[in-house]
């Protein structure tokens, strides 16, 4: 996964989440997991076409 940031944006979030004694990806994870635990996998519909 790629991510346009802000280099600044960039270098708070990596120093915020050290500071937390975690990592970026860890923070990642748990937020995309939080997401769609809280508003639900959705299944794409299969077309009809082959």
């Amino acid at each position: 996964m790629n991510v346009n940031l802000e280099v600044s944006l960039h270098n708070a979030f990596k120093a915020t989440t050290a500071a937390q004694g975690t990592d970026m990806t860890t923070v990642l994870l748990e937020f995309i997991q939080n997401y769609v635990a809280r508003y639900g996998a959705t299944t794409p519909k299969k077309s009809r076409r082959a």
